[in-house]
């Protein structure tokens, strides 16, 4: 793992493409923001965990009465983001 250190308005370059950007330092917390290409798919670390779990979740075999499961689980998940917006 590479390790750097910036301050707010410094940034880092991954590849040519990428720039990873400190915007503010408040409390505990680091703002950044990444420029990349549109075909660079950029999420949060649990976000894109989620994503993997569902996609291996659905690609799993189901019966008719998993699906329902599914569904109901899908609808919670879409709730609870809408809630934390």
């Amino acid at each position: 793992m590479l390790i750097l250190t910036r301050k707010p308005e410094e940034s880092i370059m991954i590849g040519d493409d990428v720039e990873v950007k400190v915007l503010d330092i408040h409390d505990n917390k680091v703002r950044i923001g990444i420029s990349a290409p549109k075909d660079v798919v950029v999420h949060r670390r649990e976000v894109y965990q989620e994503i993997r779990r569902e996609n291996v979740e659905a690609s799993a075999p189901r019966t008719l009465e998993g699906l329902s499961s599914v569904f109901a689980q899908k609808a919670r998940s879409a709730n609870n983001a809408k809630r934390n917006e």
